[in-house]
């Protein structure tokens, strides 16, 4: 068997079918205490690509927290050909503050390829690129929607790439878009790079939920084995063929009030079908939000107070739209039903959507 030869990384050797954790210093905060870009490294003890998977890159974006430790936990170094980098939380200042942003209020995924002279989002980013992304043929980065809002996991891809497509494929979340790139973004600046980027969607800003993190970690770990990085994992979920759409479209009150939902993440709905009523405070004057295109709900409000143009619906346009909800019912019941008894069940309850 041919050996890896050592990963090198942070100014240290890894051997092969070994891990250790690294810190990159970023900065300096108002305490004098140094902050760090913490990095779990799992060096294969076969060669092979290296992959890259991040989450809180928006501080209260912190799903991919929880599958990044589940990762941890599942991936052993001496099974695995290849390297992964772990980046549990990319940006560590809005983590701790449950904030989005940064404490300069710049938006983290909005500041690369940084600088290392720049504002302390361009630092992070410089570094993030330099010591991580850099180092990977591919990166799965992971987000949720944001505060008050859901999304149903979901795998986003650049347009025109044939390999993401088969990635993404690989994935198996219920629904792939693909969707622009925007300047400053990590996605735009990998595509640049020649890195492939797959992005998650998945849940709700400072919550975990069971079929969010479900979806996140076989998921990743289909993707390494369509890679050849690790072993199939027969016990895997099976999956259908995920929905594939390249648009989307947004539902947005007609009115402010209190809006009672009927249709929520993951619900088959039809051009003209009611999503949703909203009505004044004792109720008066209901008025009625419909889906504008067949699709599937790939995002709802969850907070039922609401003003005037506020988006409450996110619909994928796609065409057998009713299909998609059956696959989408068959993953949620095997996920739930694997919740011990008395436990609590999994919420079903954009990112920059205002």
């Amino acid at each position: 068997m041919t050996t890896a030869e050592p990963f090198i990384i942070a100014g240290e050797s890894i051997a092969a079918g070994s891990a250790r954790d690294v810190a990159f210093p970023i900065t300096t905060m108002a305490t004098g205490t140094t902050s760090s870009l913490a990095v779990r490294v799992l060096h294969g003890a076969k060669p092979g690509p290296a992959v890259f998977v991040s989450a809180a890159i928006h501080g209260d974006e912190i799903i991919g927290t929880a599958v990044i430790q589940r990762l941890a936990q599942e991936l052993t170094p001496e099974a695995l050909a290849g390297t992964v980098l772990l980046v549990p939380v990319a940006n560590i200042f809005g983590f701790i503050t449950h904030s989005r942003y940064l404490p300069d209020r710049r938006d983290l995924n909005r500041s690369f390829p940084g600088s290392a002279g720049g504002s302390l989002a361009g630092q992070l980013a410089r570094v993030f690129y330099r010591e991580v992304v850099a180092r990977c043929q591919l990166g799965i980065d992971i987000h949720s929607a944001a505060i008050h809002r859901y999304n149903l996991p979901q795998i986003r891809i650049a347009a025109g790439n044939r390999r993401l497509v088969e990635l993404a494929m690989a994935f198996g979340a219920p629904v792939i878009i693909e969707s622009p790139l925007r300047d400053g973004s990590l996605r735009d600046l990998a595509e640049k790079k020649g890195v492939d980027m797959l992005l998650l969607e998945a849940g709700e800003a400072l919550r975990f939920d069971r079929l969010s993190i479900e979806t996140g970690v076989e998921g990743v770990t289909r993707v390494l084995a369509h890679m050849g990085m690790i072993e199939a994992d027969d016990g895997l979920s099976s999956v259908g063929v995920p929905a594939r759409a390249n648009r989307t479209v947004w539902v947005r009150s007609p009115r402010g009030g209190v809006m009672q939902a009927v249709r929520t993440s993951g619900d088959p709905v039809r051009q003209g079908e009611v999503l949703a009523r909203v009505a004044g405070l004792f109720g008066e004057e209901p008025q009625e939000l419909a889906s504008p295109v067949d699709g599937i709900v790939i995002g709802h409000a969850t907070l039922p107070v609401v003003h005037q143009g506020d988006a409450l619906f996110h619909i994928a346009a796609i065409d057998h739209p009713d299909r998609v909800g059956r696959q989408i019912d068959s993953i949620t019941e095997a996920i739930l039903a694997s919740e011990p008894q008395g436990s609590a069940q999994g919420m079903l309850d954009e990112d920059e959507v205002v």
